[in-house]
């Protein structure tokens, strides 16, 4: 998994490639500090999310992955934060929501 390419993670994450994700996906590595040393995992995050009911998805309104704790799950939340720190993955959390974007690698 070290060689994800960019359009694998997009298909991994349930997209399909497109110009207007692709574009979408540059604008979210252009705003990702070290999105090299993270993007492989984010598919283990989002292995270990899904029997959780979470995910990782592209942001509609940042240009950030976001992490989507939809059912608001302990477990969830304790993964992401246990990759976060792992992996050296700055996050901030949306307020008032169980989401996080994910800001890039804390090198």
């Amino acid at each position: 998994m070290s060689n994800v390419t960019d359009e694998a993670l997009l298909v991994q994450l349930g997209y399909t490639k497109s110009n207007g994700v692709m574009e979408t996906l540059k604008q979210i590595i252009d705003n990702t500090h070290g999105y090299e040393n993270i993007k492989k995992h984010i598919l283990s995050l989002q292995e270990s999310l899904k029997p959780h009911g979470s995910f990782v998805a592209i942001s509609s309104s940042q240009d950030f992955f976001k992490i989507k704790n939809e059912t608001n799950s302990e477990i969830a939340d304790k993964l992401i934060h246990k990759w976060s720190e792992k992996y050296k993955v700055n996050l901030t959390k949306v307020s008032g929501k169980e989401t996080y974007y994910i800001q890039g690698h804390a090198a």
